[in-house]
């Protein structure tokens, strides 16, 4: 790819476009030993690179300077280090999960997980602790009210019962975020959150799932049965678990597309290498009006990802609350995995059979992208939330 084009790619601050390239290098011996590792031994790696590492308390609020003195938000910084890694060729579903720990657990709970009993947030951080978000139950998933699993005051804790289904590395996960209710109804104050070990007395792990999209991410089951917690798994107070679920699910639709930023940026590499060699009707296929038509397509919605990502990660590091840009942020997550597939088609049109052959060095994927349209929240429902936020009377 020319340098013009990769000018063109690299339209972010310098800064951050110094970071993407810091953690791609520093992936690069990874990508081999992390196809070859199982899911664990692989996040374990990839958490050597310090990708999990949040800023100190102390600098909670302050970026950290570039080699030139140009300062880098935190959240950016993780956003730039996400990209880099999938742009060395990690693979997509290890990125996916990397995002979803940081920008829907580790930032927006961060209070919560430092003050984990007998453990610290440097175990994290190190990979020796994985987490996982259990929401969806088999009966409802995009509803919360329809929540079944409960937690009654025992003593002076908690009796856990229930189930959660298709969590992300709830096979593989040693702390869970688990919501359940607390009171009756649709109120507001129904739902509570809490941390709670896996496994654990009256905790254990159920179906593990077979998935065709991002295969390498394991998906399954917690189940939950007279689960003895004490009052300090509870985060924030009783009844607050809504709020805790519109800060992570806005953290999350803000910024968990960033996942596939380096896949796109490989993808889009790939095609244009593909188009300027292949012979196609005595010519290079790259003449072609269509194919070029094609590749400047793919280039706009990378380009339009990129930029609607980071400056979501600016939004959240100049300190605007993440549920101040929950509408922002549905829009983001419905444009970038959009966008992810319609990149795909194009390079699957442009690749021919071999997008479809192993080993090819034109794969596409097509369930990973289209899977992006549902996970973090349907983009339906997205945009019934969207509409929502301009007064239109739509329900879900």
């Amino acid at each position: 790819m020319s340098a013009a084009v990769e000018r063109l790619l690299r339209g972010g601050p310098a800064a951050v476009e110094r970071i993407v390239d810091d953690y791609r290098e520093r992936a690069l011996p990874l990508v081999a030993r992390t196809a070859a590792d199982d899911f664990r031994a692989a996040w374990q790696a990839l958490a050597g690179l310090d990708v999990l590492r949040l800023p100190a308390d102390g600098a909670r609020d302050g970026a950290q300077a570039d080699t030139d003195g140009c300062a880098v938000g935190p959240v950016t910084r993780s956003l730039a280090a996400v990209e880099g890694i999938g742009l060395a060729g990690v693979d997509p579903g290890l990125c996916y999960a990397l995002t979803s720990q940081l920008v829907g657990m580790q930032y927006p709970l961060r209070d919560a997980l430092s003050g984990l009993p007998g453990r610290t947030p440097a175990d994290i951080a190190d990979g020796a602790v994985l987490l996982c978000h259990a929401l969806t139950e088999r009966g409802g998933g995009s509803d919360p009210f329809s929540m079944r699993t409960t937690a009654r005051r025992d003593g002076d804790g908690y009796a856990l019962d229930g189930a959660k289904t298709f969590v992300t590395a709830a096979p593989v996960a040693d702390l869970a975020v688990v919501f359940a209710r607390t009171g009756a109804g649709r109120s507001p104050f129904a739902l509570s959150a809490f941390l709670v070990p896996v496994p654990s007395p009256g905790v254990t792990r159920g179906e593990t799932f077979d998935k065709t999209a991002l295969p390498t991410v394991p998906m399954g089951e917690l189940l939950f049965d007279q689960a003895r917690l004490p009052a300090c798994a509870l985060i924030g107070e009783e009844g607050s678990g809504l709020a805790v679920m519109a800060s992570t699910t806005a953290w999350e639709r803000a910024l968990i597309m960033g996942y596939a930023l380096g896949p796109m940026r490989l993808m889009l590499r790939r095609t244009v290498e593909w188009a300027d060699q292949r012979e196609h009707f005595e010519r290079r296929m790259g003449a072609s009006h269509q194919v070029a038509a094609r590749v400047s397509d793919m280039a706009m919605a990378l380009h339009r990802s990129r930029t609607q990502l980071y400056a979501m990660a600016a939004a959240l590091d100049a300190g605007t609350p993440a549920r101040q840009l929950a509408a922002e942020a549905s829009l983001t997550k419905i444009s970038v995995s959009e966008d992810y597939v319609r990149m795909t088609e194009h390079a699957t049109a442009l690749s021919g059979v071999r997008a479809f052959l192993p080993g090819s060095p034109l794969p596409a994927d097509l369930h990973s992208p289209m899977a992006a349209l549902t996970y973090a929240g349907p983009n339906d429902l997205l945009r019934v939330g969207v509409a929502r936020q301009f007064g239109l009377p739509v329900e879900n």
